[in-house]
């Protein structure tokens, strides 16, 4: 009975702290083991995503992509950024002036690499997405300054995609 009654508060414990509330709604975050991580995402973007990396600059699939759509987290689906809100910047990384919502991303401060920094992520699984820099263009002033391998591309005319299973 002890151990049954353990297991469940457990769940319920696990639950309640996957558990966010974003204007009043409450939405569950994402969250897998390394091991679920590893087998979902290449080399490259969980090394960049899961483990705070960072590609060469110019490097990227999207940092000169000029097609309209949406860019969405690598790990979870969720949408970021739109493509009317990238720019180019000339520092290699695809850059945007603004996320697609203040519910999209968290940031945080970031102090590796010898210098402070604020770091972007994505708010529903947490994935490394990048940093921002108040060097922005017109309105924001922001440069969302963003790994490709951390997000993925979609098509402005294409329907969401459920990408938790790393599905497209």
């Amino acid at each position: 009975m002890k151990k049954t009654l353990f297991i469940m508060v457990s769940a319920l414990a696990v639950f309640a702290a996957s558990a966010k509330e974003v204007d009043g709604m409450t939405t569950n975050k994402v969250a897998k083991t390394d091991a679920e991580w590893k087998a979902q995402l290449s080399a490259e973007q969980y090394r960049v995503a899961r483990k705070k990396g960072t590609e060469r600059p110019y490097t990227g699939t999207y940092w000169n992509h000029k097609e309209l759509g949406i860019y969405s987290c690598i790990c979870c689906g969720t949408d970021l950024f739109l493509s009317d809100t990238k720019f180019d910047s000339g520092c290699g990384w695809p850059s945007y002036f603004k996320p697609v919502n203040d519910q999209a991303i968290t940031e945080h401060r970031d102090t590796s690499a010898s210098m402070v920094r604020t770091e972007v992520l994505c708010s529903k699984c947490d994935a490394h997405l990048g940093h921002v820099f108040p060097d922005g263009p017109p309105p924001t002033g922001l440069r969302y300054c963003i790994n490709s391998a951390s997000i993925r591309f979609r098509k402005a005319d294409a329907p969401p995609a459920n990408h938790e299973d790393g599905s497209q």
